[in-house]
């Protein structure tokens, strides 16, 4: 692409223009020479030069690499490759929503315990569940959107960022790589500025991260005694036939855990000292793959869990049922509000609930029992009546859902 730009700005001979451009896009490369150039150069392509050089011809040779440096390739080609990846990834958390936003529709009446530091603490809906694990992703899918064109920029600098070797060409010049390579030219080369690689770095722990929530959410409605979850095909055990272990969930947990780990050594690569850092660049080769790896495995086993995941509507009733109504206990104070001071209420319903705990009693039956108040108790009783704003929590998650994305 270099090459054919410079030819068409008669920095380089035509000829060598389209000879180097003809000779790169059928090049075989000599991949342990690569390896070996790599270790000791410390970037590979002075060793790639070389092969391109020499298949190139001594006539044309010299024109290959014109007034740019190892840094403008490698970050170039880093943005190229990630550009790929981020049409990948976009199209898997698409395919997502579409799971989540289905799921969350069907389930938007299905009435379960929400918890709050791991103990229940008043009804909500499976789909107002879903719905929290949907609108991260939303939030995701325009930030890539942000990053994308923020993050994916040309990198040509030449030697010491000045692109001095092309005279007053260089600006120009790189206006034009840019179009060739379909890249947003920035206003200078980035060479020692990071921001950009971090940012989208970031996004990629985000994502991990809101992944990791949902399946940490899983994890927890399927275990034995909950049972409100199940992941159909799970994992077994070597020693106990009965289990059934949700490794995915697991895994995603893992996962977004390993991926929040990383983004703070990439973190380290910002302080890329003057115009080039080698230390710096050889630190974010070694942290970025693993993100990218770790993002792409969590939004897999995202959809493979989304698609195995199994609802059990009853076990969520039987367990609100299993509260003796003491999911209800915030319900009831409200409902006594409005018939004595809010702290009376408090009292009345807090030792009720001490009781219905050591008596097994139905705690809606024994505030019935201990109060005049003109209280609807059967409508207290219904778990379904006290779901406040859910609904339209879910229609607006749902309203957020682009229209080729919604069921």
């Amino acid at each position: 692409a270099l090459a054919r730009v410079q030819a068409r700005a008669d920095i380089i001979p035509a000829q060598a223009g389209a000879h180097i451009a003809e000779v790169a896009a059928g090049l075989v490369v000599d991949l342990p020479a690569l390896v070996a150039g790599t270790i000791h150069d410390g970037v590979p392509i002075i060793a790639l030069l070389a092969q391109l050089r020499a298949a190139v011809g001594n006539a044309h040779g010299g024109y290959v690499h014109w007034g740019a440096t190892s840094q403008d390739i490698v970050d170039t080609a880093m943005v190229l490759m990630l550009r790929r990846v981020a049409a990948l990834f976009s199209a898997r958390l698409d395919d997502l929503i579409r799971q989540w936003a289905a799921l969350m529709e069907i389930h938007r009446g299905t009435v379960m315990a929400a918890r709050t530091r791991s103990q229940q603490a008043v009804p909500t809906t499976f789909g107002l569940k879903v719905a929290g694990w949907l609108a991260p992703l939303l939030r995701h899918r325009l930030r890539l959107q942000a990053v994308s064109a923020t993050s994916f920029t040309l990198q040509f600098g030449g030697a010491g960022g000045t692109l001095a070797a092309l005279g007053g060409q260089g600006h120009a010049l790189a206006q034009d790589l840019a179009a060739e390579l379909d890249l947003t030219s920035p206003p200078l080369p980035w060479h020692s500025q990071r921001d950009g690689i971090i940012e989208f770095a970031n996004w990629l722990a985000m994502l991990s991260g809101s992944l990791g929530k949902s399946a940490g959410d899983v994890l927890l409605l399927a275990q034995s005694e909950v049972g409100e979850l199940q992941i159909s095909g799970a994992g077994g055990s070597s020693a106990m036939p009965q289990k059934a272990n949700p490794v995915l969930a697991e895994a995603l947990v893992a996962l977004a855990r390993h991926n929040a780990g990383l983004i703070g050594s990439l973190h380290q690569a910002a302080p890329h000292l003057a115009e080039r850092d080698g230390a710096a660049w050889t630190l974010e080769w070694l942290t970025l793959p693993q993100m990218v790896r770790t993002t792409g495995a969590s939004l897999q086993h995202s959809l493979h869990m989304a698609a195995h995941l199994r609802v059990n509507a009853t076990r969520m009733g039987d367990n609100v049922a299993a509260t003796n109504g003491m999911l209800l206990a915030e319900a009831a104070v409200y409902a006594l509000a409005g018939h004595m001071p809010k702290s009376a209420a408090q009292d009345l319903v807090k030792n009720a609930c001490l009781d219905a705990a050591a008596t097994g009693q139905d705690l809606i039956t024994i505030l019935e029992q201990r109060t005049p108040a003109p209280i609807d108790w059967l409508a207290l009783r219904d778990p379904a009546n006290y779901l406040g704003a859910t609904e339209q929590f879910i229609d607006a998650v749902l309203g957020a859902v682009p229209p080729e994305l919604a069921g």
